[in-house]
């Protein structure tokens, strides 16, 4: 137990170095080990549709500082995020796909990508790639349109603020996490267990012979 929690020797890394033939007969387990549950249990699939964001903070503040805009910024961003996911928006979206939940669209299915002034990216994931994309464009629609009608009636938004979706239709669509990480993971997790197997393996060998 004591040489299990001792600082790595320059021996240590010696061993390792040697098993080289393992480590390469290892990274090809571990590469088609991930290979194997990416096929058997794939990631779903996502979309992702884009809505363009102005803020007009030199129309909004023209008389203020960077720091002032900063924290309008800061403000009116968050107001947008808690719009994309209000009740609103998602009984909207749950239109489209009667078959999802409104929490599971807020917590598995739906996420925003970096929120700020520009391009706003809705992401959507399902299983089925034309449900992802049916979601990611019911969402962009439907945070567009309560964005606009709430500018519109002057409700907590700023006036100058204006939305307009870029991309709705044709939508790319992946799978949430791709391929190679599968195969890195596989490799790396194999190697590390790899490195464990080779030093207790030999530590054992030592055991032995000093007894």
């Amino acid at each position: 137990m004591t040489w299990l929690f001792s600082p790595p020797s320059f021996d240590d890394f010696i061993r390792l170095l040697k098993a080289w033939r393992f480590w390469s007969v290892g990274v090809l387990i571990g590469g088609l080990i991930g290979a194997a549950v990416y096929y058997v249990a794939p990631p779903p699939y996502r979309a992702h549709a884009t809505v363009l964001v102005d803020f007009n903070m030199e129309q909004a503040w023209p008389q203020e500082t960077d720091r002032e805009q900063f924290y309008y910024l800061g403000r009116e961003t968050q107001k947008l995020e808690e719009i994309a996911f209000s009740d609103a928006v998602m009984e909207a979206v749950v239109v489209f796909t009667p078959q999802v939940s409104v929490m599971e669209l807020r917590d598995e299915k739906l996420s925003l990508g970096q929120p700020g002034d520009g391009g706003w990216h809705f992401y959507a994931e399902d299983n089925d790639p034309k449900q992802a994309e049916v979601l990611a464009s019911a969402w962009a629609n439907a945070f567009t349109q309560q964005v606009t009608a709430q500018v519109a009636s002057a409700e907590g938004l700023n006036s100058f603020i204006e939305v307009t979706v870029t991309q709705a239709a044709n939508l790319p669509v992946e799978r949430s996490i791709a391929f190679s990480t599968y195969l890195f993971t596989g490799m790396i997790g194999f190697l590390a267990l790899a490195s464990i197997l080779v030093l207790f393996f030999d530590f054992g060998q030592k055991s032995t012979a000093s007894q």
